[in-house]
C-alpha cells in the first residue's frame, strides 16, 4: 500500500502530508546548516527542502546538483553574470528615499526599486543566472512556469537574447488576467501553454512544467522562477537574487553611513524576491525581517494564499515545506488578487526562517493590497505590481521610531496590473474616486 501511495504522489508532483516520496541526497532535516540562508549539502533548511522527484528526473536533478556550484562559483560565470546584470538588466537598481511616505509612517523609508530593472521586475536577475547555467550544462531547450507573467517574460527575454527555444506554462486564469505579459512573451518568441487543470493558476503551471520536464529530460532545462522546487533550485534562485541585498548593503553605506537597515520588508509568494532582499542579512540580528504574504479574503476563510499562516508540513513540487492542504494531504487551492503570490506552498528557506522566528510574516488581504498600491502611486508617483503592494500594505501594520531605517523592496512595476487596479478601485477608498 505504501509503495502505491508513493508512486501516485511522485506522478502528481504534489503534496502528501503522510507520504514519503523518494529523496535525493544522503541527508535530511537533522543536518546542520552552515548559515540560515544556505541549505545543507542535500538541500535542507532544518526539516524543510530536499529533492522529492519522479524517477525519470533523478539524473537531471542529480546532474544539476553536481554542476551548479562549480559553475556559478567560477570566475568565468561570475564575470558574465555581473556584466549582463549591469549592461543588460540595468543594475544596480536604485535605493530611493521616499520622503512623503517616510513622513506618513514615521520612519526613514527607502524603496529598493526592482521595478526599474529590464522587464520590470526582480525576475530578470535569476533568469540571467539560470540561462547561463543551462548553456554551460549543454541544454538547448528552456521551460518555465509563471504566475503574474514576470518570470515568464524574463525567461522569454533571456531566451531571445541567447537564441534558445522557450516554452512557458501559465494557468489559464492568469493568462486572462495578465494578458499584456502573455503578449510580451509571444512577441519575444516564446510558446505559451495555458494550463487548464486545477484552479488554473501558478501551482498548476508548476505541475505542468515538471510533467513536461519528465518527457524531455535530456535536452531541457527547467528555469524555476522562485525559491521552490527540489534541491538545488531554492539555493540557486536565492543566490541569483542575492544581488538585491548585496546592493542594499553598499547603497545604505553611501546614503546613511552604515550598511544595514533596522527593517527589511518584502512580499512573499514562492519567495525569490524575499530571499534576495534578506540574503545578506539573515544572520544579522540587528535587522528585523518582515514578509507580507497574500491573505486573499482573510486567513479565516477558504479564500487565501497565506501559506505560512495556514499551511502544514507537506511536499509540493519536489520539496518538503509548508503547504496549504487538507487533513489527508490534498492540496488546497490558493486564492489572492495577486497572480504572482497565488501559490499554496512556500520556499523551504522561508518555511524554516518563519518557523525559527527569524521572519515576521503578515497576511495582507486583497483590499489592503489594492489600497496600498494606490497609496504609493499617489504619494510617491510609483505604480507597484500588486505583489509589491502587499509589502507596502505591511507598513500600516508596523510601528516605527523616527530613527528607524526601513528598506522595502518594490519587486515589480504595476503596468501588468492596471486592469485589476481599475476594476477594484473601490478598494482604494479615497484614492479610487476618479
Amino acid at each position: 500500500m505504501e509503495d502505491k501511495r508513493n508512486s501516485r504522489n511522485q506522478a502528481n508532483i504534489t503534496s502528501a502530508k503522510h507520504s514519503t516520496p523518494l529523496s535525493l541526497g544522503e541527508g535530511h532535516g537533522g543536518e546542520a546548516v552552515s548559515d540560515e540562508a544556505s541549505p545543507t549539502k542535500s538541500g535542507f533548511y532544518g526539516p524543510f527542502g530536499g529533492a522529492y522527484v519522479p524517477e525519470i528526473l533523478y539524473k537531471c536533478v542529480h546532474d544539476l546538483q553536481d554542476a551548479y556550484l562549480p559553475i556559478i562559483e567560477s570566475e568565468e560565470f561570475k564575470q558574465e553574470f555581473r556584466t549582463l546584470l549591469r549592461d543588460y538588466a540595468g543594475r544596480p537598481s536604485p535605493l530611493y528615499y521616499a520622503k512623503r511616505m517616510s513622513e506618513r509612517y514615521g520612519c526613514r523609508l527607502y524603496f529598493k526599486r526592482e521595478d526599474l530593472n529590464h522587464t520590470g521586475a526582480h525576475k530578470i536577475n535569476n533568469a540571467i543566472g539560470q540561462i547561463l547555467l543551462a548553456r554551460k550544462m549543454g541544454k538547448t531547450r528552456i521551460i518555465a512556469e509563471t504566475g503574474a507573467g514576470q518570470h515568464g517574460v524574463a525567461t522569454a527575454t533571456v531566451c531571445a537574447l541567447f537564441g534558445m527555444d522557450c516554452e512557458i506554462f501559465m494557468g489559464k486564469t492568469d493568462v486572462e488576467r495578465q494578458h499584456p505579459n502573455v503578449e510580451r512573451m509571444k512577441m519575444l518568441g516564446a510558446k505559451v501553454h495555458p494550463v487548464t487543470t486545477g484552479n488554473m493558476t501558478l501551482s498548476d503551471a508548476c505541475s505542468e512544467a515538471i510533467r513536461d520536464w519528465c518527457c524531455h529530460p535530456e535536452d531541457t532545462f527547467y528555469l524555476v522562477g522562485s525559491t521552490m522546487g527540489p534541491h538545488p533550485y531554492p539555493d540557486i534562485v536565492a543566490k541569483m537574487q542575492s544581488v538585491i541585498s548585496e546592493e542594499i548593503k553598499w547603497q545604505l553605506k553611501e546614503k546613511i553611513g552604515r550598511d544595514y537597515p533596522d527593517y527589511l520588508i518584502a512580499c512573499v509568494g514562492g519567495g525569490s524576491n524575499a530571499a534576495g532582499t534578506i540574503y545578506h542579512y539573515v544572520d544579522d540580528d540587528r535587522v528585523k525581517i518582515v514578509l507580507a504574504e497574500a491573505g486573499g479574503h482573510g486567513i479565516d476563510t477558504d479564500y487565501t494564499a497565506a501559506t505560512m499562516h495556514c499551511g502544514t508540513e507537506g511536499i509540493i513540487h519536489g520539496a518538503r515545506t509548508l503547504v496549504m492542504q487538507t487533513d489527508d494531504g490534498q492540496i488546497k487551492e490558493a486564492f489572492t488578487i495577486s497572480a504572482g503570490l497565488d501559490y499554496p506552498g512556500i520556499g523551504p528557506m522561508h518555511a524554516y526562517l518563519a518557523r525559527q522566528g527569524r521572519e515576521k510574516v503578515l497576511a495582507i488581504n486583497d483590499d489592503e493590497a489594492i489600497y496600498a498600491g494606490y497609496e504609493l502611486t499617489r504619494t510617491e508617483g510609483i505604480i507597484p505590481a500588486i505583489e509589491s503592494a502587499h509589502a507596502v500594505a505591511a507598513l500600516r501594520k508596523l510601528s516605527f521610531k523616527p530613527s528607524d531605517v526601513v528598506v522595502l523592496t518594490v519587486s515589480g512595476r504595476g503596468d501588468k496590473d492596471m486592469n485589476t487596479y481599475l476594476t477594484h478601485k473601490d478598494m482604494a477608498k479615497e484614492y479610487g474616486k476618479f
